[in-house]
């Protein structure tokens, strides 16, 4: 239950974006809901003739708009305003999830107990593969294969992204930059992945107003990060579609967070409603990103794309989109009772 509610918040923070911009730049709104499927409760707003409904199942939700998939002779149409005020009607929905979440992370990190990570190495674990390769106390790392680290929170998951095999590593060393070749650290295999291991400590940091809010935009920044390398490496086969969990799958992460306390609670709802901002707007079809595509190619043919061929592109990625969930919906209740 605790799960369905995050879930139907976080997707009403995403269509309340698309609502609030559609008012603003005067679209006419047909309908604003909550969830998709058979309606459960709604009432019909008499100042604007919008209804707002709450349907059957927590997988999402739509603002319907006049204009948005068919021919409208009303001049406040969807279709009928300036290309940037779609893009910025289309946008907002994902805008939104993502502010909400660097807001969150902030408050979050201001609010518990937890440091401000630096990353300048202050000792080594005994043994310590990377000290062996050249790594040094007082080292301040720059750069793990090539990504920029700025925070402890970007090191170590660069050194376990990358880490599962020898990395070239830029680090400042009294005021000078040196880049260390094949540097080593520890291994660990979790559900068939192979991950690196930091084998250091890292100094912490005074929280203050600049430094929180930097690391709370470099938290968001690398959760956005994390949803692109995971994209790259299930392309590569890095990882499988056992590792991708759907909603159920979800709804477990979000209960174990739950029990472990509100810190961990409130950060797996941060995460969630960033990712959820970040993959609504990758350019696949019935996606926002998909449509900003189409957006951005009218803005360069200086006309649209046939509305036919547009809506066949939707439809075809919505069937693609809800035959994967479902596939993923299916693998996670086979790995439930498994």
């Amino acid at each position: 239950m605790l799960a369905l509610l995050c879930f139907s918040v976080l997707i009403l923070l995403h269509e309340g974006g698309h609502f609030f911009f559609a008012r603003r730049f005067g679209v006419p709104v047909k309908e604003f809901s909550i969830g998709m499927g058979p309606k459960l409760l709604q009432f019909k707003s008499k100042k604007h003739d919008t209804r707002y409904s709450i349907r059957l199942l927590p997988i999402g939700g739509y603002v319907s708009m006049v204009g948005e998939d068919e021919e409208s002779e009303d001049e406040n149409a969807l279709s009928r305003k300036p290309v940037w005020q779609r893009m910025i009607i289309t946008a907002a929905g994902s805008g939104m999830n993502i502010l909400v979440g660097l807001l969150a992370m902030f408050i979050l990190l201001m609010s518990s107990g937890q440091t401000l990570i630096s990353t300048t190495v202050g000792a080594f674990d005994e043994g310590a593969l990377s000290a062996q390769s050249g790594l040094m106390l007082e080292d301040k790392i720059l750069r793990v294969d090539g990504m920029r680290v700025h925070t402890g929170n970007d090191l170590v998951y660069a050194v376990a992204h990358d880490g599962y095999q020898p990395v070239r590593i830029e680090v400042l060393r009294g005021g000078e930059k040196i880049v260390l070749e094949n540097v080593v650290f520890p291994t660990v295999s979790e559900a068939g992945i192979t991950y690196g291991s930091p084998d250091f400590k890292l100094y912490a940091l005074e929280k203050t107003f600049p430094r929180l809010l930097a690391h709370a935009w470099d938290r968001s920044v690398l959760t956005v990060r994390m949803v692109w390398d995971s994209l790259v490496d299930f392309a590569l086969g890095r990882y499988s579609v056992e590792h991708v969990s759907g909603p159920i799958g979800a709804t477990q992460q979000i209960g174990q967070a739950a029990e472990e306390g509100s810190f961990s609670f409130i950060y797996m709802i941060t995460i969630i409603s960033i990712n959820l901002g970040i993959v609504n707007l990758l350019p696949l079809p019935a996606l926002d990103g998909g449509r900003m595509l189409f957006l951005f190619i009218e803005l360069f043919r200086r006309k649209p794309l046939p509305a036919q061929i547009e809506a066949y592109v939707h439809f075809a990625g919505i069937v693609v989109l809800l035959a994967f969930m479902l596939f993923i919906s299916f693998k996670d209740v086979i790995k439930l009772f498994g």
